[in-house]
């Protein structure tokens, strides 16, 4: 099964586009989730704090809220990847999605009930879902395929600093403002106008080769062009997320071990901020890199970190469960990305992500509403016991599929 990084081109200059600097539209993507990502956690890294001691939600409500916040966003992107290929554009489509991000968050600062919460999480994540795939795949067409874990790594960077950013915007907000949660949600509304604004002006698709031929891509015969090789990496990314679940929890545990409501949002900032500054650097490792060495090198450090959240809810042991927790991040999430563009056929690209985040959607989904129900009936520390067995079960995957593939099996 070929699912290692393909073999480099014999072609002489490849090492030297490997290296040569990434196109501006890809920097310029990038600043758009980062502007997206400030908006976006300025309200999430407050919100599971917000449910469960302003609307007195349970541990299993904010498990399953966000689930199928998640979830819904992942599940959607099967259909706009879908849809962006029959439309052979992927531009139209992300500004769609960016657009129905920025216009949930006023939701969130209206929201005196769960209810609403959820309304405006699903809102938010249909947009999230409307522009992924057709963004992911409009990456993998910004660069060159020697060049795609370096590119994929810098969306996930730049993404990533918005991600830590939000957070420390709503920390030094709910300390002006005494704990104000509505008047930083309101704040929020602003980066996110920002973000679909520099998408429209600021980043160029580039143009179809001249003759190219649109096709329905969930037709079979189309399906079919998708090899063993992408299964794999549908199967072991979902396997993959079963073992993780929402970051709401490290808040929630940092919560328990006595963090003061107010730096709540500090969680996130520590991981993001460790997961921002890996992940550029390993976009290149992977350029350069078995993929499979490199998924089970992630998947080994998440292990540890469940391992040392589910020993401490503070102290040295939290904050370093924290800090690789955002290490695996850096690791893993845009070697999936580039995994995904390397296996599947160009016309079916968008097709292609949008499938393999069906697939983890749902496990998505699973893995956060059984992580809430774990907390509520046996404590923090059980749900992060778990994250650890199943994140040994998709290395003895990774570990058999290696074995099955040297055997010629």
């Amino acid at each position: 099964m070929a699912t290692e990084r393909p073999s480099p081109s014999a072609d002489a200059a490849a090492p030297a586009r490997a290296r040569a600097r990434l196109p501006a539209g890809l920097w310029a993507r990038g600043f758009v989730s980062l502007l997206m990502d400030v908006s976006s956690e300025m309200i999430h890294s407050l919100l599971p704090v917000f449910m469960v001691t302003g609307l007195g939600a349970s541990m299993l409500t904010v498990g399953l809220i966000e689930g199928a916040a998640e979830a819904t966003a992942l599940i959607v992107k099967v259909f706009s990847g879908a849809w962006s290929d029959w439309l052979g554009r992927r531009k139209p489509l992300a500004v769609l999605g960016y657009g129905m991000g920025a216009a949930s968050k006023p939701l969130f600062a209206l929201a005196t009930t769960s209810g609403l919460v959820l309304a405006a999480r699903l809102i938010d994540r249909v947009g999230k879902g409307m522009r992924g795939a057709p963004r992911d795949a409009l990456v993998a067409e910004l660069a060159a395929p020697e060049q795609r874990g370096a590119a994929y790594g810098l969306r996930q960077s730049l993404d990533t600093i918005g991600a830590f950013l939000g957070p420390l915007i709503a920390i030094g907000l709910m300390l002006l403002w005494a704990n104000d949660f509505h008047a930083v949600f309101w704040v929020a509304v602003i980066p996110g106008v920002l973000s679909v604004a520099l998408l429209l002006f600021g980043v160029r698709e580039p143009e179809q080769p001249p003759g190219t031929k649109r096709v329905n891509p969930i037709r079979r015969d189309s399906l079919r062009q998708l090899q063993p090789a992408y299964w794999w990496v549908v199967g072991i990314g979902a396997l993959f997320t079963l073992a993780r679940f929402s970051e709401a929890f490290l808040v929630l545990r940092a919560q328990q071990g006595g963090l003061a409501i107010a730096w709540a949002p500090l969680v996130l900032i520590f991981m993001n901020v460790v997961y921002s500054v890996g992940a550029y650097p390993f976009g290149r490792l992977a350029d350069r890199m078995s993929h499979r060495k490199l998924l089970a090198i992630g998947l080994a450090v998440l292990v540890v970190a469940d391992v040392l959240l589910a020993a401490a809810d503070r102290g040295p042991l939290l904050w370093a469960g924290i800090a690789l927790w955002g290490l695996h991040m850096a690791l893993t999430q845009g070697l999936l990305a580039t995994m995904v563009a390397d296996t599947s056929p160009a016309p079916l690209r968008g097709t292609a992500f949008g499938v393999f985040n069906l697939a983890s959607g749902i496990a998505l989904l699973v893995a956060s509403g059984l992580a809430g129900l774990l907390w509520d009936r046996l404590g923090g520390a059980s749900t992060f016991v778990a994250g650890a067995g199943v994140g040994a079960l998709a290395l003895v995957a990774i570990a058999a599929g290696r074995r099955t593939e040297a055997n010629g099996s």
